[in-house]
């Protein structure tokens, strides 16, 4: 997704047979986008994703700037400080001396970026109450806040999670598609999203921008505030028509030429044994036989 105009550039669909495990799935998607778009003579300027280990090695090796989302840096770093709660080496109450000792460490890596602290000035004579010198809890903390320094200060990817709900109403996930259908529905999804994009927020009578709350489970009781936006477009659908009426209608070699040189894999069933139907009857009757009803 180019994060400047929040649409989507490539779509890449990738089965865990192809590259030896589902773990390898996203950076190889990562991998073909790339030789794609530097194909086609693009220059990237910066990549911004979670922070993914195996992504991370193969953007520094590949000496691309990469950038975290700050919304996954902030949930992971809430889950680890969470846990750092529960060692026996460091007493700190949860949500208290944790996240005032990390303000303090982002101060000392950057006076310029945090001149100072935003939080009320706390003192404790509890010393049970704070991180211990030496201890590996405080020097989790510090492996912790590299992530911090590589924040994306520009863009971040909450419009690709959109973008991934849009997905699910083309693609349920609920549902089993072969491979080129899967590949057609995440191209109409695209297309879908790319004309919705940018769809404007929608006024009262009077001029007023509306907007809605919503209460999402991981607020726990919190609200968010959500646009209002217009109602969704299809016009990609009149184009796809007039393609297919016009121009695939009357000349389909070159499109059956494309969809056949796309890869492919093998299902990921294909390996497994399918066993005769008289066999498998077979083995139900006798497993239940064996219960003496």
């Amino acid at each position: 997704m180019d994060v400047q105009t929040n649409e989507i550039v490539d779509i890449q669909l990738v089965q865990s047979n192809e590259v030896g495990g589902s773990s390898y799935m996203e950076k190889e998607g990562l991998i073909r986008s790339l030789d794609l778009l530097h194909g086609s003579g693009v220059k990237l300027d910066c990549i911004i994703t979670d922070p993914h280990p195996q992504i991370q090695k193969f953007l520094r090796e590949r000496k691309i700037t990469h950038y975290y989302d700050v919304w996954h840096v902030a949930k992971g770093l809430s889950k680890k400080l969470e846990q750092l709660g529960k060692d026996k080496e460091k007493i700190a109450q949860k949500h208290s001396k944790p996240p005032v000792l990390v303000c303090h460490k982002l101060r000392l890596r950057n006076r310029e970026a945090f001149p100072k602290c935003l939080h009320p000035l706390t003192a404790s004579k509890d010393h049970s109450k704070c991180f211990q010198p030496g201890t590996s809890a405080l020097n989790r903390i510090d492996r912790y806040l590299t992530d911090v320094g590589k924040l994306s200060h520009h863009f971040q990817t909450s419009t690709v999670e959109s973008f991934h709900s849009v997905i699910q109403r083309f693609a349920p996930k609920n549902i089993i598609f072969p491979f080129i259908g899967m590949l057609c529905r995440l191209y109409l999804a695209a297309m879908h999203f790319n004309e919705n994009a940018e769809r404007p927020q929608w006024k009262t009578a009077k001029g007023k921008l509306m907007y809605r709350l919503l209460f999402p489970k991981a607020k726990r009781g919190g609200y968010t505030v959500k646009q209002v936006k217009t109602e969704p477009t299809i016009c990609y659908v009149l184009d796809l028509m007039r393609l297919v009426f016009e121009e695939i209608i009357h000349d389909p070699l070159p499109y059956l030429d494309a969809v056949q040189r796309i890869l492919v894999p093998q299902d990921l069933c294909a390996k497994l044994d399918r066993p005769s139907m008289d066999d498998a009857v077979a083995e139900h009757v006798s497993r239940f036989s064996q219960g003496g009803v």
